[in-house]
């Protein structure tokens, strides 16, 4: 088997036209989001007009993170210490933190081998805990059920934050992610789907949520400078009760971002034509499991998952040190201890220790890696042969 010389981390170049606005503002030398003069509106607020309209929300916040953005969301709710707060047993470390970081305590819920939350161990959870506020991690870029899941959370009037660092852009039955509860959070990580390094977008239609936000982020008294705020009377007795914990995006981000936001969809269909191609190839693998997405999802795959779920901890390493010797990267979500960005809930020990049976098992055989738009579909072929030869000679070695 040939071995794959692509990289997983490599992202395509920040494009000529996003190059030329971020030397128009650095030679403006105001990189500051309130550093305008007169009515001249600057890119993070042209940034958030453009993202409010995108992702048809009345109001959008740019910060400095989607972590950011996502404490920024539970602090404007009123979340606060010893607050329990729901979210996935599957998730990445900073939705946890962002649930710390305010002083609450994380409660997790079981997840499905689909890798979305089990919307019936998500009931339970809430008769047993109260909970003030679920923050739903679409991890990996998978959906669940929406529709569902607003019945529940309606049924127990429990109001819902989405993580939606992955899924920029998905929609269930034509309805944006992020759309769903009183606030979406995004990121502009380099690996997510559009690339400032780091920055966070925060949407809503709740005009006094969305007031105490961007207070929350900085602004002192000049809201009205933002793109896609509330109108000024609603900040009237907001402004001076919410503290200032600044985490804004700056101009020069902004002005990157603005020009990658008209190539989002492009780039969605790209990103989708080498999932599926990788997915098609591994689905009809014996003792692969590649997640089910329904008909009503829209998704984004910039990442791919499988399972295997009958096979124990040392076959799982052999596969990822195997695919990895023929130039293949593979996140193992199963492993006793963190690794890069890859972590699971029994390594975040600044939460209370949680049972989670199902999770864990599904954990066990969850194999995770990117998709990168700088590789091609053959790039993507050639990544699914060598998994496909990996797993089944693995698997063949073990039942001989």
């Amino acid at each position: 088997m040939q071995p794959f010389t692509g990289s997983f981390t490599q992202q395509e170049p920040i494009a000529e036209e996003a190059i030329g606005a971020a030397v128009e503002v650095l030679r403006s030398g105001r990189l500051h989001r309130y550093n305008t003069t007169g009515s001249e509106i600057g890119a993070a607020a042209e940034l958030e007009k453009a993202y409010a309209a995108y992702q048809g929300a009345a109001y959008c916040l740019a910060c400095t993170s989607g972590g950011y953005a996502m404490a920024t969301a539970l602090r404007a709710l009123g979340v606060g210490a010893g607050d329990k707060v729901l979210t996935n047993g599957f998730t990445l470390a900073p939705v946890p933190g962002a649930i710390a970081g305010v002083g609450a305590e994380p409660v997790l819920v079981e997840i499905t081998p689909d890798l979305v939350l089990d919307l019936d161990d998500l009931e339970a959870k809430i008769a047993a805990s109260a909970p003030k506020v679920l923050l739903l991690s679409n991890m990996r870029g998978h959906l669940c059920d929406m529709e569902a899941l607003m019945a529940v959370l309606d049924r127990h009037n429990v109001p819902l934050i989405e993580d939606c660092a992955h899924t920029m852009g998905a929609a269930w039955n034509g309805r944006k992610s992020g759309s769903f509860g009183i606030a979406g959070c995004f990121s502009t990580q380099t690996y997510k789907h559009m690339n400032s390094g780091e920055g966070g977008l925060l949407t809503s239609d709740d005009p006094e949520f969305m007031a105490r936000a961007i207070m929350l982020s900085g602004s002192y008294m000049l809201y009205e400078r933002h793109g896609a705020g509330p109108a000024a009377d609603v900040f009237e007795d907001i402004r001076l009760d919410t503290p200032n914990m600044s985490g804004r995006m700056d101009n020069l981000r902004a002005s990157i971002l603005l020009p990658q936001l008209a190539g989002l969809e492009t780039n969605i269909d790209r990103w989708n034509a080498r999932h599926d191609l990788i997915a098609d190839r591994l689905r009809k693998m014996n003792g692969i499991y590649v997640p089910h997405r329904p008909d009503a999802e829209r998704y984004v795959g910039s990442s791919f998952q499988f399972l295997m779920p009958e096979v124990g901890a040392e076959t799982i390493r052999e596969v990822v040190e195997r695919v990895r010797a023929l130039g293949v990267e593979l996140k193992w979500f199963g492993a006793a201890k963190p690794v890069g960005f890859t972590s699971n809930h029994q390594s975040w020990r600044y939460m209370p220790a949680q049972k989670m049976p199902r999770t864990d098992a599904i954990l066990a055989g969850l194999l995770d890696m990117r998709i990168p738009l700088t590789f091609s579909l053959e790039d993507c072929a050639h990544v699914a042969d060598i998994i496909a030869h990996v797993v089944g000679q693995t698997l063949q070695k073990g039942a001989a």
